[in-house]
C-alpha cells in the first residue's frame, strides 16, 4: 500500500510538471550525498566479499568495520572469488564495454560453486514465476500512509536523481525530471499490486548497468524483458556465491566515489563546501535514514542562499561632490533595508556630497519592497537637500518603479505615477 501511495504521488508530481522540486538539491549537496551513498553501498558489500558473518543488527558501517577488523572470520574462498570478480569486471571494462565481464564472473562463480562444493553464503532460493497480482491491500491503513508516502516519493527520489544527472551530463543527454517522476511512479503502482515495496533508481544497479555498456533508455527495457525470460530458470542462480555479487557491486560503485570532488568544493566556495561536507557526513552518520541527510542538505542549501542574499553588495565611488553608488545582487524584502542602511552609512561618512547617482545595472531582481525602499530613499535625500538620480533600472523592474512613483533618469519619457 505504501508503494501505491509513493507511485501515485510521483505520477502526480510528473503530471503537474513539478519536477523542478529536485533542483532544490544543489550541486554541492549532490556531490557530498553521491560520494557518501557510494561509500555506504561499498561498505555494505564488504562482509559478503570477505565471507565474514558480521552482526546483522548493526549498521552498514559497523558491519563493514567488524568484517575488516576480524580477519580470522574471513572465508578465503569468498575473498578469492570477490577479488577475481572485481579484477574480471574491471579488466573486461578496460578492454571494451561490450566484453561481458559480469557474465564471465557470474559463470565462473557458478562453476566454482558446483565443482568445489562451496560452503560459503550463496544467493539461495530464487522463486520462479511471477508474483500474484492482487487488489487485496490493507486499505484501512491508507490515511496513516499518505504523509510518509509523499515524503518518500520526493526524498527517496534523491539517489536516482544524483546518479541520473551525473550520467546524463557525461553522455550529453537531456534529463527530464517530470518524465523520471512519472516512470518511477508507474513502477511503484505496479509493484504495489504485486506485493512489492516502494522502488526507485539504484546507485549500484545503475553503475553496473553503465559499466556493462548501457548508453540509452533501451537498456532498462531490455534488462526487464531479460529478467522476465530468465524467471523459469532462475533457480539455477541459487548456487551463485554472494561474494561474486559483492565483487560485481564493488567494481561498479568504485568509480562513483570521488573524494577529490568533495574536497575541491573548498577551493570553489567555502559556504558550498560546508553544504557538501555536512551532507557527506550526515549521509554516513544517519544511515540507513539517508533521507534525513538529504533534507538537511536541502535546508542548508536554502539557508546559505538566503544568507548570501540578505546583504546586497554596494560599491561607491566619489567624483567631486558626486557619489556614484552601484548595488549588486538581489533586492528583495529582506535585503532592501540593508542596502538603504549601507547607502546612508556611506553618506554619513561623506557629509560634503551634493549629488548621488544610483546605477542599478548590478541588480538581478527587484521586488515590491525594493522599489518602495528606492522611493523612501529619494524622499529622505530630498529632505536632506541631496540630488539623487536613479538609472539603469533592469527592464523587469521598470513598470514596478513607475507604479510606486520612482523617477528613472535614463527613462524620462515614460510616465511616472505618484505613490499615494
Amino acid at each position: 500500500l505504501l508503494a501505491l501511495v509513493v507511485g501515485i504521488s510521483r505520477v502526480l508530481v510528473g503530471m503537474l510538471k513539478a519536477g523542478w522540486v529536485v533542483y532544490f538539491m544543489s550541486h554541492s549537496m549532490m556531490t557530498g550525498f553521491l560520494s557518501a551513498a557510494a561509500i555506504l553501498i561499498l561498505a555494505s558489500q564488504l562482509p559478503g566479499a570477505l565471507g565474514s558473518p558480521a552482526p546483522v543488527d548493526e549498521g552498514v558501517l559497523q558491519r563493514a568495520w567488524f568484517a575488516l577488523s576480524h580477519p580470522e572470520s574471513w572465508q578465503w574462498a569468498a575473498v578469492g572469488l570477490s577479488v577475481f570478480t572485481v579484477a574480471t569486471v574491471m579488466g573486461a571494462a578496460s578492454i571494451h564495454p561490450l566484453v561481458p565481464g559480469v557474465l564471465i564472473a557470474a559463470g565462473f562463480g557458478l562453476i566454482f560453486s558446483a565443482v568445489t562444493g562451496y560452503d560459503g553464503a550463496t544467493v539461495g532460493n530464487v522463486p520462479s514465476g511471477l508474483p500474484p497480482f492482487t487488489l487485496d491491500l490493507p486499505w484501512s491503513r491508507l490515511p496513516s500512509l499518505i504523509i510518509p508516502g509523499v515524503v518518500i516519493s520526493i526524498i527517496g527520489f534523491a539517489e536516482g536523481v544524483s546518479i541520473s544527472r551525473v550520467f546524463a551530463s557525461e553522455e550529453r543527454q537531456h534529463w527530464d525530471a517530470d518524465k523520471e517522476f512519472k516512470s518511477k511512479g508507474l513502477a511503484n503502482i505496479v509493484a504495489a499490486f504485486s506485493g512489492g515495496l516502494p522502488v526507485g533508481g539504484s546507485l549500484s544497479r545503475t553503475s553496473v548497468n553503465r559499466m556493462a555498456g548501457a548508453r540509452s533508455r533501451w537498456s532498462g527495457l531490455i534488462t526487464g524483458v531479460t529478467v522476465l525470460c530468465f524467471l523459469p530458470v532462475a533457480p539455477v542462480m541459487s548456487a551463485l556465491p554472494r561474494a561474486v555479487l559483492s565483487g560485481i557491486v564493488i567494481a561498479a560503485i568504485w568509480k562513483v566515489i570521488k573524494p577529490r570532488e568533495v574536497a575541491r568544493l573548498w577551493t570553489l566556495s567555502r559556504p558550498q563546501a560546508l553544504i557538501g561536507w555536512t551532507t557527506f557526513v550526515a549521509t554516513l552518520a544517519l544511515s540507513p535514514h539517508v533521507d534525513r541527510a538529504v533534507l538537511l542538505g536541502i535546508a542548508m542549501s536554502a539557508a546559505v542562499h538566503l544568507w548570501r542574499e540578505l546583504t546586497p553588495r554596494v560599491t561607491a565611488e566619489r567624483e567631486g561632490d558626486t557619489l556614484i553608488v552601484e548595488p549588486s545582487g538581489v533586492l528583495w524584502f529582506a535585503s532592501a533595508p540593508a542596502m538603504e542602511d549601507l547607502l546612508f552609512d556611506r553618506l554619513a561618512d561623506e557629509p560634503d556630497v551634493k549629488k548621488v547617482i544610483i546605477r542599478c545595472t548590478g541588480l538581478g531582481r527587484i521586488d515590491l519592497t525594493g522599489a518602495y525602499v528606492f522611493h523612501e530613499t529619494l524622499e529622505h535625500a530630498e529632505r536632506a537637500g541631496l540630488e539623487m538620480i536613479i538609472e539603469d533600472v533592469p527592464d523587469h523592474a521598470v513598470a514596478l518603479f513607475r507604479s510606486v512613483g520612482v523617477p528613472m533618469h535614463d527613462r524620462p519619457d515614460e510616465p511616472v505615477q505618484a505613490w499615494p
